[in-house]
């Protein structure tokens, strides 16, 4: 196969099943990093909480994922790697195992076997796309739209190029501040056949063609780094479209009942999942495996589906994804992977941006800058 605060557990009586867990051979406390928002709630109400409970174990948040790639090779570089669990996306996984900053993960001992037996290799299948990777959840970048700045007499926008239409849909935008997902949508709407994309991209005129047609907008563009960002725009009404991670949609919209709209066209599914640095202690090491263990089992991914719309890893949690933990409703209809939204899906290509991430990084920073 190749592929931030302080919690405590509440009761004296977690604390002392917890040492006991961890004595002689576990770490007490641990860094988790992650992304923050909606998407770092799901995942204290999922596997956090109970996991304090369970072990008595304090978990420092961080939500620095989305530099996770940069600051990893800094420690690394220093000799003082102080996380120990790292949420990444697939791609940030295949280069951090490849440079030898995750270690590598046995699914057979690491990771727990689905309810009826059924080896975790198995159950998460084609999903383990890196020997160091474990995914949690299949999820979205996709697009959200103030409903009530839609202009008179204009249909709402349902296509993806509708962010390039600013004689339509005029307004800023948000985007990410990093390559990923704009370059690819950036060809897609001026022409390049989905299935010929990557092949473009591959070359320094694909790479030039496709920051030509973000030139097109970049006036109008707010970017953003985190994926709370978009969301709060759109809820200040400071832009009219962006994107952001379908989940965090899912927040504004349906939790937070803000006048936003929500495109699934061209979305684009990515992986998130957690790796283990190098260079930890053996008893953290034993921590952070323990954590993972609990925390991509069977139950646990499915839990993390009550709080958030992204689809759990494992086939075996498919089944036990139901309502909203609070709000009561079917989230089965608010998952990308819903057959009424993936009629026209974009496949992100992992491969491709862990051997290219570095050379168009650069380049679009310095896009960024002119």
């Amino acid at each position: 196969m190749k592929l931030t605060k302080m919690l405590m557990a509440s009761t004296a009586l977690t604390v002392a099943a917890g040492m006991s867990h961890a004595d002689g051979h576990m770490a007490n406390e641990m860094t988790i990093v992650s992304w923050g928002g909606a998407y770092s709630n799901s995942q204290q109400k999922a596997y956090h909480e109970p996991y304090m409970e369970k072990t008595g174990v304090s978990i420092i948040n961080d939500e620095s994922s989305a530099e996770a790639v940069a600051k990893l090779r800094a420690m690394n570089e220093a000799g003082n790697v102080t996380w120990d669990v790292v949420d990444v996306v697939a791609a940030d996984a295949i280069r951090l195992c490849d440079e030898g900053l995750a270690m590598e993960i046995d699914p057979e001992e690491d990771l727990a076997a689905a309810p009826d037996g059924t080896s975790a290799e198995d159950d998460f299948g084609d999903l383990l796309v890196s020997d160091c990777f474990i995914p949690q959840i299949v999820y979205s970048t996709t697009f959200g739209y103030r409903t009530d700045m839609v202009p008179e007499g204009v249909d709402a926008p349902s296509d993806v190029c509708s962010i390039f239409d600013l004689e339509t849909y005029p307004g800023k935008r948000s985007l990410e501040k990093r390559p990923i997902a704009n370059m690819e949508w950036a060809l897609l709407c001026d022409g390049v056949a989905k299935d010929e994309i990557y092949d473009v991209l591959a070359t320094e005129e694909g790479q030039d063609r496709a920051l030509a047609k973000l030139d097109t907008i970049k006036d109008d563009v707010i970017w953003w780094s985190a994926g709370a960002d978009t969301p709060q725009l759109l809820a200040d009404g400071e832009i009219f479209m962006g994107s952001t991670y379908n989940g965090r949609l899912f927040s504004a919209i349906v939790e937070q009942d803000q006048p936003i709209g929500m495109l699934w066209d061209a979305q684009m599914f990515d992986l998130d999942g957690w790796i283990i640095p190098t260079g930890l202690s053996d008893e953290r090491v034993a921590r952070a495996k323990d954590f993972i263990k609990f925390a991509t089992d069977t139950q646990r991914l499915a839990d993390q589906a009550a709080y958030i719309s992204y689809g759990p890893a494992r086939k075996s949690s498919a089944p036990l994804v139901g309502q909203h933990a609070e709000l009561g409703i079917d989230m089965a209809p608010h998952m990308p992977t819903d057959p009424a939204n993936s009629e026209n899906t974009f496949l992100y290509n992992y491969e491709f941006w862990a051997d290219y991430r570095d050379d168009i990084d650069a380049k679009f920073q310095a896009w960024l800058v002119q």
